[in-house]
């Protein structure tokens, strides 16, 4: 069944408000991460709203737990295990035809390129995990883009604005915050998602409601940052929102932390946008193209967000495996094998041969840069005889070109 797309959406209605600006809701870009209770309301309001450009980030699929918080989901989504992103996606676009969505099926640190983060006006995390608010935090900070963040709880829940050299999400955890995530880290990236099912609690689709709308009341203020400038609008960025409902109360709090030693705070500009560069090109060309933009004769790249795992160890009889895979996709490795799951439960465990930096004494020159754990449009870090340069892999650009207007 075709939709019918809508020539004006809202024409009748927006231009009423004094501040809604429509030419700026529709070329707007914003990254939504977490497609639970949340997210289906944040994408719900940005679609109501007629938001342009939307991404939808979740790796997790439906299930029958969900429906009773989640309105984009249906009984038939749990029962086919589909991703939420890609539903949420489709039923976004059921609401509004005219906005532009793209799903990503996967993880916000290891699937998702800066070049996308670093073109969105604004990102939401509609998440229910630290690490994953961590995450993001610092993906925000790398791409120089403000996150609104939404918590909930039974009858509660909270909404918080961070931004570079404003304030910092890492830096206002607690100290057993902190514990954990320290242990968190230790922990190879591999495992994370499951570190990233731990502590979620049951929750109401009144919470998230009240919560998201406040998200999405936050993204319009960020998408019309100029009129900010201006006074018109007060900004949640370094305050806090908080909606108690088992005792009706609402109240906005300061919120400033900022630790000026937080390894949190690090800001990839001066990116070097290289219009041939792609995460499909072999590490030994990629490399090539790499000084041949810089003007470099030795390059290095970081490997920041996802080791490369060429060989796995036990620890007790020394036998070896082959994966030859990201660090992100280690756990599912593992976890197909009952032999490396025996190993991975025993005292010493499994031992990683991992590639931190990829230059030309890379044994494995012929995979290519998505092979060895690297997104499309990414940003990445090199390390050449002139210092740090940040380069873009331009290219992949047109991954997005039909489904947003990058």
């Amino acid at each position: 069944m075709s939709i019918k797309k809508s020539k004006e959406w809202g024409a009748d209605v927006f231009p009423f408000l004094s501040w809604f600006k429509t030419d700026k809701v529709q070329n707007a870009k914003v990254l939504v991460a977490g497609a639970g209770a949340l997210g289906n309301e944040a994408l719900k309001n940005l679609a109501l709203f007629g938001v342009g450009n939307i991404i939808i980030v979740d790796f997790d699929k439906i299930e029958y737990s969900n429906l009773t918080r989640s309105i984009l989901f249906r009984p038939e989504d749990a029962d086919r295990g589909f991703y939420k992103a890609e539903i949420a996606a489709k039923r976004i676009n059921e609401i509004n035809p005219d906005v532009n969505v793209y799903a990503i099926c996967g993880d916000l640190a290891t699937d998702v390129g800066l070049g996308l983060y670093r073109r969105m006006n604004v990102l939401l995390g509609c998440l229910d995990n630290l690490w994953a608010r961590v995450t993001l935090n610092k993906l925000s900070f790398r791409a120089g883009v403000p996150w609104i963040d939404g918590g909930i709880g039974d009858m509660e829940g909270e909404v918080n604005g961070y931004q570079l050299n404003k304030n910092c999400y890492e830096c206002s955890l607690t100290d057993d915050e902190l514990k954990e995530l320290k242990e968190t880290r230790m922990s190879c990236a591999g495992v994370t998602r499951e570190h990233e099912k731990r502590g979620r609690v049951a929750t109401t689709p009144v919470s998230a409601s009240i919560i998201a709308a406040i998200q999405v009341q936050e993204a319009m203020k960020m998408i019309h940052k100029d009129d900010n400038e201006n006074g018109l609008f007060t900004p949640l960025i370094g305050t806090m929102f908080r909606y108690e409902g088992m005792h009706p109360y609402a109240d906005v709090f300061e919120c400033t932390t900022y630790k000026e030693e937080c390894v949190a705070h690090e800001q990839w500009d001066n990116i070097i946008e290289i219009a041939s560069l792609s995460a499909d090109m072999t590490v030994a060309k990629s490399l090539s193209v790499i000084k041949e933009a810089l003007q470099v004769e030795n390059v290095e790249i970081n490997m920041r967000n996802n080791r490369f795992i060429a060989k796995l160890e036990t620890r007790s009889d020394r036998k070896t495996f082959s994966p030859m895979l990201p660090e992100s996709m280690i756990s599912d490795y593992i976890k197909a094998s009952d032999e490396l799951e025996t190993y991975s439960f025993m005292e010493g465990g499994l031992y990683q041969h991992a590639f931190e930096n990829i230059n030309e004494e890379f044994p494995y020159p012929h995979l290519t840069l998505k092979q060895i754990g690297i997104p499309c449009f990414d940003v990445l870090q090199v390390t050449t005889e002139k210092g740090y340069a940040f380069v873009e892999l331009s290219a992949d650009r047109e991954y997005y070109k039909e489904a947003l207007e990058l």
